[in-house]
Formats: structure tokens, sequence, C-alpha cells
């Protein structure tokens, strides 16, 4: 089983279909249960990717799955010559992160729109020294795909940048990880959200996507190079770099 194969809902309508109705659906409540299912964790986890990302020196960023426009705000917060091109399927999530990058005072350096990076505006392509995404790539309804999409977008010698969530390897943490994902996600979620699928979804998707070498393999196969993975904290989250040859 991969990622492609879990869906939110049901298995009559397309993955990407599916993905953009979850989304609208948990918008509202998306920023406040990720500060609290992560701990607050996923800031540290984003800063760790704007770091690298930013020893590039890049001009002009396309970050995938943008959703609320968390990560395209620490990126150009970090980075003032940077400016940021956010996709992603959800409008009820474009809506919240444009609300977001205004009151940032950002709009003039990050804009946001609703679209489908398996099928990105022709203005992106090859207008990018770097392509990120932020726990995102799990939800792609072809990851093969998606990678070779976020390759045509960047232009040679551009990095690709993805943070994923994982599942840890050690004997110790990854009994405690799979009651806390497969029992208290779920709870919290429901309650909060209201969807009673969207956050049963979540440890699903994590546990079937590619993960470690099969994740670069990915990237690899897409034309990617110099491919590696950075494990964090304790494996729960992966930031993987590959690059657009020159």
């Amino acid at each position: 089983m991969t990622s492609e194969t879990i869906n939110p809902y049901d298995n009559r309508r397309s993955k990407t279909e599916q993905v953009r109705e979850m989304f609208d659906n948990i918008a509202p409540a998306y920023d406040r249960l990720n500060r609290a299912m992560s701990f607050g964790l996923d800031r540290s986890w984003r800063r760790k990717a704007v770091a690298m990302v930013a020893q590039t020196n890049p001009a002009h960023i396309i970050d995938i799955a943008t959703g609320t426009g968390d990560f395209a705000i620490q990126l150009a917060k970090a980075m003032p010559q940077v400016s940021v091109s956010g996709l992603d399927l959800s409008q009820g999530m474009i809506e919240v992160g444009r609300a977001k990058v205004a009151a940032a005072d950002l709009t003039h350096r990050i804009a946001l729109q609703v679209g489908d990076c398996l099928a990105p505006p022709a203005e992106l392509m090859g207008a990018a020294d770097a392509v990120t995404v932020a726990f995102g790539v799990r939800n792609f309804a072809n990851l093969a795909a998606g990678y070779r999409a976020m390759h045509d977008m960047l232009r040679p010698g551009g990095m690709l940048c993805v943070i994923e969530l994982s599942t840890p390897t050690s004997p110790v943490v990854k009994p405690f990880y799979k009651l806390y994902t497969s029992t208290v996600i779920p709870l919290m979620g429901r309650a909060v959200s209201h969807d009673n699928r969207a956050y049963s979804y979540l440890p699903e998707s994590i546990a079937a996507v590619a993960q470690g070498e099969q994740m670069l393999d990915l990237m690899r196969g897409a034309g990617l190079v110099d491919a590696r993975f950075i494990p964090l904290t304790l494996g729960v989250c992966t930031i993987y770099i590959a690059f657009r040859p020159k």
C-alpha cells in the first residue's frame, strides 16, 4: 500500500478531489490543530528547512501544498530578498493563508493561488531557485509525477526541500508513536475540526508514504541529484533535499 492509495473519505472519487474537500473542511482549525498535535515542533522543523534553503541564496521560491502559508511566511521573513509563489489545492486553506500574509505585511512578496502541482500553471515552470513542500507530498495523487513537476519548476541548480512526517524506527519510540497517532490524533482532530475522517487519514497516510531511501529513489527517478535526508525528533519528521542538475 502506498500513500497514493490512501484516500481521506472513500474509493469512489479521485484522491485529488478528496484532499481538496478535506482541507476545505478543516481549514479554520488547521493551524491550531497543527500546533497542538506536534507540540509546537512543526515550527522548529520548518526553521531547520528554512536555514537549509537560505544557504542557496534563492531569489524566487515556489511553495507547493502551501496550505495556510506558514512555510511561505517563514521563508519570506528569513530571506528578505525572496519572493514566494504558493500553490495549494484548497481554496479554504488559501483564503486563510492570504489573511495571514496580509497580517504579516508580506503581500508584495508572497502570492498564494489555488492550483494542483501535478498540473502547475505554465508561468511557474522553470521559474524557481527553490521549491519547497511542508507536510504535503503524502497527499499527492501521484508522488512520482509530483516530483517530476517540481523538477521542472526548478531552474538548473535549484533546490528541492521537502519536510514530511515519518514513522520512527526506534523500537522504544515506535509503540508510543503508534498509540499517539492512531488514538489521540484522530480523537483530537474530530473534536476540533468536526471532520470524522481527516485526522484518521493523517496517520494512515504517514505510515504509507515513501520514507528514507525510498523517498530519495523517487526524487532521483524524477531527475533530481544529490538527494539526501535528515531525520528530526527521533524520526517523527524528515527533511529531504535534492537538486535539479546544472
